[in-house]
């Protein structure tokens, strides 16, 4: 091995071991961001124009395939362990479609809380329905970078960049989707529970 490869080795080898805790770093200041923005919730709902409402159906469907959609990466990352290129690529795909109507349901919940009366923004807005358009948004946003780094696995499988041996860029995109997915069951279970 000649000296140039035995250093793109060692960076190849650092790179690694540094992705992880990296990601987790960001994931845990995300965390810190959605504290502060359930915080600003429950503070608010003490105000005397606080109105509570239900949450609206498409929530729950929202919910449901985001669950899914976890499962399925989940499912994604044992195949391509076991080599099976056909079946990770059906997973990654259904992750992917799994996803989009998750935020599909979540747009159709903005709409739900429209027809019930309670207006996000504008002239008849409620503070509790515009904290949650705003969180809810929040999470979307992380959505979309998930969406992001799940186009680039699905890109990189295409490439056969992944293998039984190889599969670290799919593995720091289940951590990504799974962060995603639990961050919004917590959120979703806290517009539940606090009213």
């Amino acid at each position: 091995m000649t000296r140039e490869e035995s250093l793109e080795q060692e960076y190849k080898v650092a790179k690694q071991k540094s992705a992880k805790p990296m990601l987790w770093v960001s994931m845990i200041s995300m965390t810190m961001m959605f504290i502060g923005l359930t915080s600003a919730y429950i503070i608010s709902s003490k105000r005397e124009d606080w109105v509570s409402f239900e949450l609206p159906s498409a929530l729950y469907i929202s919910t449901l395939l985001l669950l899914l959609s976890s499962v399925t990466f989940f499912l994604a990352k044992k195949t391509i362990s076991n080599n099976n290129r056909q079946l990770t690529t059906l997973f990654l795909l259904t992750t992917l479609l799994l996803g989009l109507g998750f935020v599909y349901f979540q747009i159709e919940g903005f709409y739900q809380l429209q027809e019930a009366g309670l207006y996000l923004t504008g002239k008849g807005s409620v503070v509790s329905a515009s904290l949650l358009l705003v969180i809810s948004f929040a999470h979307i946003l992380h959505v979309l970078a998930g969406f992001i780094v799940l186009i680039v696995v699905i890109y990189n499988h295409f490439k056969k960049r992944y293998n039984a041996t190889e599969t670290l860029g799919l593995e720091l995109g289940a951590i990504f989707w799974h962060f995603v997915d639990i961050l919004w069951i917590l959120l979703f279970l806290f517009f539940y529970f606090i009213r």
